[in-house]
């Protein structure tokens, strides 16, 4: 070392000393609306890469900034295996090829993670063990044998105590539950006697979930209606609801999650995560780029209150991607962290009665509602309805028909209107739910997908809207590939 060096190597400490002494520990705050959590454990980007270098990092490795809330540990993969007790997997960080388990069982002694956990949760953050997987021999066969699995889990990882603890003497935060298959049974058990646990304890303990968007999850639906949860970490990828359809009001599906959040969860302060792929390579479908996840992540938190921030799969994906997990983090804080302000019902009030073409909005109910496809029945919080809440509101809606609707005379008389402009029916062509036609001298609309259906015949496919005038384009439609809306995403064929 130079003498330069020596000099000035002292007040280098002393300034990194003071930036240190300067920076205050905020504890997590699950009521907010910025928050992110990403799953660490499974080292997902080594499964589709071969640069060993960029592999999953330590614990501690990802928690040396704020982007990060809450990190999940990931996965409890097995809940009774050698011994009976629970099988813990954490890919290259703590696996039984180079690391040891406790005597008698299958469960993996990762002990030196232990500071690890105590230096991200000194941070400010919050470290979960997460239950379950893709692939899991995961459930129970009746309640008393979940119970009986909390108290282990209590034990093991939480605040109770046991010999076998595999992170030593660090102490989790609570328990995620990404159950994707097996029976239903006993999960809510389960979750009530972690809470009785929980009472009274020193410190402050989460449960949360992380379903599949289609609503309700097929694993958890019965028990997040069942028990409270903290949060829940939508998977919207992988799926047909996912954040490749989030323009798509028959597919993005937040607003179904918001009002099972807001009237149908046992805890109505639930929060809402927008659950992405950190990466492209990180799962099959639901990926996007840093900007657009930005505007997803700011346009979903201005319309719904049980928005809580984005969950994502996983941390060794989201570092060798430029830092997706930074990049969705400020976009959260610039949309801001706190506060509500609901959005006005600008759309028009429903009209019950009236009929409505796909992509129609309305105001009902506290919420802006946009049809799927045409639509005739009540806006409601139905995953298999035709309508879909895109953002909730507040306020009166403006009164009338709105403007896509058909209206209606006395005693619901179809009053008609101009045919000037529309195509006269053709039994060859293709017609999608709004389009309109005329025929035999009436105006007729599509309520959804058809070919060969006749205005006015048994198949009850149109919708009359009364006696037209005017100057008709009497020119026959050409016919439509039946592409262009394959029969089974129709109304008809609709699941």
């Amino acid at each position: 070392m130079t003498w330069n060096a020596f000099i000035r190597a002292p007040r280098a400490l002393a300034a990194l000393v003071a930036s240190l002494a300067a920076v205050s520990v905020v504890a997590f705050d699950g009521s907010r609306y910025d928050n992110v959590a990403i799953y660490w454990g499974q080292n997902s980007y080594g499964a589709t890469h071969t640069d060993v270098a960029n592999f999953q990092k330590t614990l501690s490795f990802y928690c040396q900034d704020d982007a990060i809330d809450v990190i999940p540990i990931a996965f409890i993969n097995k809940f009774f295996g050698t011994g009976n007790a629970p099988v813990l997997d954490l890919a290259n960080t703590c696996n039984t090829t180079t690391d040891s388990t406790f005597p008698g069982t299958g469960l993996l002694d990762c002990s030196f993670l232990a500071s690890d956990i105590q230096t991200c949760q000194s941070k400010g953050k919050v470290l979960t063990l997460s239950l379950g997987g893709g692939g899991a021999s995961v459930g129970f066969q009746s309640d008393s044998q979940a119970e009986t699995f909390a108290d282990t889990i209590w034990n093991d990882f939480l605040g109770g105590s046991s010999s076998t603890r595999p992170f030593g003497n660090a102490v989790l935060d609570g328990v995620d539950l990404d159950i994707e298959g097996g029976a239903t049974t006993g999960y809510a058990a389960f979750v009530t006697r972690l809470r009785s646990h929980f009472n009274g304890a020193s410190k402050k303990y989460y449960i949360t979930g992380a379903p599949q968007c289609v609503y309700p999850d097929a694993s958890l639906g019965s028990t997040l209606n069942s028990v409270g949860f903290d949060a829940v970490y939508v998977q919207f990828y992988n799926n047909p609801c996912g954040l490749q359809v989030f323009n798509s009001a028959s597919g993005f599906n937040f607003g179904i999650w918001d009002i099972w959040a807001r009237t149908v969860s046992p805890n109505p302060d639930v929060k809402v995560y927008i659950g992405a792929p950190a990466s492209s390579t990180a799962a099959g479908s639901g990926y996007q780029d840093a900007a657009t996840l930005a505007n997803i992540l700011k346009t979903t938190r201005n319309r719904f209150p049980s928005f809580g921030g984005v969950m994502m799969w996983d941390a060794s994906q989201a570092y060798q991607n430029n830092r997706y997990d930074l990049a969705a983090k400020n976009a959260l804080v610039a949309a801001g962290g706190t506060g509500f302000e609901f959005p006005s019902c600008s759309a028009q009030a429903y009209v019950k009665g009236n009929n409505y073409p796909g992509n129609s909005q309305v105001s009902y109910n506290g919420y802006i509602w946009e049809s799927k496809w045409y639509a005739s029945s009540t806006p409601s919080g139905d995953p298999n309805g035709d309508w879909m809440p895109i953002s909730a509101c507040a306020g009166g809606a403006p009164s009338g028909p709105s403007s896509t609707t058909t209206t209606t005379g006395p005693g619901g008389a179809p009053t008609g209107g101009s045919c000037g402009g529309v195509s006269a029916w053709n039994s060859g062509s293709v017609y999608t739910g709004g389009q309109q036609v005329s025929y035999n001298g009436h105006l007729w609309t599509a309520k959804w997908w058809t070919e060969g259906d006749t205005p006015g015949g048994s198949a009850g496919v149109w919708t009359d809207d009364g006696p037209c005038s005017g100057s008709k384009r009497e020119v026959l439609a050409e016919a439509t590939a039946a592409a262009v809306r394959p029969r089974a995403s129709s109304r008809i064929f609709r699941f």
